[in-house]
């Protein structure tokens, strides 16, 4: 009884970890469980726009960096005869181009592809050096409205936070509020709370988004409030209760202090934003964002290719052999050797079915001929498989040839049934029809056949070579089941059925 409970136990143990490595997976790397998953991905282009004066001409544009809700996948710059790289600094990453000579009009492309993320945590850390607010002047009637604007908040706030909230409900008043009102008479929401916020010694810029919708061109970056809050930049909805992060349809483009477009040597410059949904695999995304962190390290994908197509075939070998095992243990088939079937199943992957069948009844059919002539030398068993491996391999040869001749391209599907393994079972099979008769050869043979096709159809399911590969781990949970399979010692399927007779009599 204590056997059984640690045993039991341990293979409670296999499936919690396999279960717990696939979850761990899925959600730190994001592959996802269904093969066929597709993600959608935003792929935006900035177009921009100038005249230049014919002297030299330098273009910065401000780019996204670590967007909240968004993770940068590609991006690439279009833009002929000029030069273009990426800058990183304090404030932020640039795009630079940069021509030695150009006149006339002049248009410059940034393509980036982002795709959405479950964290949309919008707060940003500091630069080395601590931000200053900025100096406000305003002018009378202005500077009394101000006044009195931030001392009623600082009534019913204690906090930076807080302090930001109330503004902007004031502010979202309008003309519901006289002080409001004459403060956006000249300034937008997002300024004007800008304004307000380093008036009262919170440092506080504009930030820049841009809203996302399918198909849209010719869009320009909308104003987002960024205040310097318990240490970090945090961005703030100008929403009815202003909270704290980013709306889902808004990439944050430029998060700096510096301008987002500057050209040298040229005039009436602007840029546009076009954006186009699409849809990828779920998987290639996942790949591509794992970064060889965490359970990446471990991936199989971090092999050469060459050993990532072995891989794929061996790591389907478990799913045959719990075929094998259920098929024999439980539903009581009777097959040529014990895992024989999942050989042939391997085989008809390469081969696919039908071929595979063809190829393996003719080779086995003859094998079987030839040996019965073997059988009158009165020859040893070693000698007599080697002689068996000799003709499989010519037939196999024969065969080839023949469906060259015929148009039918078998050469390569068939060498890879295992040649060995097919003597050997040449041999089983007919000591076995000398033994039993033909009729057993029969059973068995058909037998192995049947459980081969269950174990090629199963193996060639896209969620279990999707799910073997990709979760290593499932094979774990698959040795569990194959123990657990073996400590089965009730009635077989194939006996219940034989049986039944006598269940009705009864």
């Amino acid at each position: 009884m204590k056997q059984k409970t640690v045993f039991y136990s341990f293979m409670a143990l296999l499936i919690i970890v396999g279960l717990s490595l696939l979850w761990l997976r899925y959600e730190q790397l994001g592959i996802p469980l269904m093969p066929e998953k597709q993600v959608r991905v935003w792929l935006v282009e900035a177009r921009i726009d100038f005249n230049a004066t014919g002297d030299e001409t330098l273009v910065n544009l401000s780019l996204p960096e670590n967007p909240p809700g968004f993770q940068l996948l590609s991006e690439q710059a279009a833009s002929p005869g000029y030069g273009f790289s990426r800058i990183s600094s304090p404030e932020g990453r640039r795009g630079e181009w940069s021509k030695r000579e150009a006149e006339g009009l002049q248009n410059l492309y940034y393509k980036a592809q982002f795709a959405p993320t479950k964290e949309r945590d919008s707060r940003q850390p500091a630069a080395a050096e601590l931000p200053e607010p900025q100096q406000i002047l305003w002018e009378e009637p202005e500077a009394t409205a101000a006044s009195d604007l931030l001392s009623a908040a600082f009534q019913s706030s204690s906090t930076e936070a807080s302090l930001t909230r109330e503004l902007i409900k004031t502010i979202n008043k309008g003309e519901g509020d006289q002080n409001a009102s004459l403060l956006l008479d000249d300034m937008s929401p997002e300024q004007l709370l800008v304004r307000l916020l380093n008036q009262a010694d919170v440092p506080a810029r504009l930030a820049m988004g841009l809203e996302l919708e399918d198909a849209r061109r010719n869009q320009s970056l909308t104003p987002l409030v960024d205040v310097f809050v318990d240490g970090q930049w945090q961005i703030f909805d100008m929403g009815p209760e202003g909270g704290n992060g980013v709306p889902e349809d808004v990439l944050v483009w430029h998060r700096s202090d510096g301008p987002v477009l500057e050209v040298m040597g040229g005039v009436n410059s602007q840029v546009r934003f076009s954006m186009i949904r699409q849809t990828v695999p779920a998987l290639g995304l996942a790949q591509g964002q794992s970064g060889g962190r965490g359970l990446s390290r471990f991936s199989l994908y971090q092999l050469p290719i060459e050993e990532q197509g072995m891989l794929k075939l061996l790591l389907l070998l478990p799913i045959g052999a719990l075929v094998v095992a259920f098929m024999r243990i439980i539903v009581g088939i009777q097959t040529s050797g014990t895992f024989m079937p999942v050989l042939i199943a391997l085989a008809f992957i390469q081969t696919t079915l039908v071929p595979g069948l063809i190829a393996f009844l003719t080779i086995v059919g003859l094998g079987l001929v030839l040996r019965g002539y073997l059988s009158r030398l009165n020859l040893l068993l070693v000698a007599r498989i080697a002689t068996l491996i000799v003709l499989v391999v010519l037939l196999t040869a024969l065969l080839s040839v023949f469906g060259h001749e015929l148009g039918i391209d078998l050469g390569m599907t068939i060498t890879f049934f295992p040649m060995i393994i097919i003597a050997w079972t040449i041999e089983r099979m007919s000591i076995l029809w000398e033994e039993e008769g033909a009729w057993e050869v029969l059973i068995q043979g058909g037998g192995s056949l049947v459980v081969a096709i269950i174990a090629y159809a199963a193996m060639q399911l896209p969620l279990v070579t999707h799910l073997t590969f990709n979760f290593p781990e499932v094979h774990l949970i698959i040795l569990a089941l194959i123990l657990l399979t073996g400590q089965y010692t009730g009635y077989k399927v194939s006996e219940l059925y034989r049986f039944r007779v006598m269940a009705d009599d009864r």
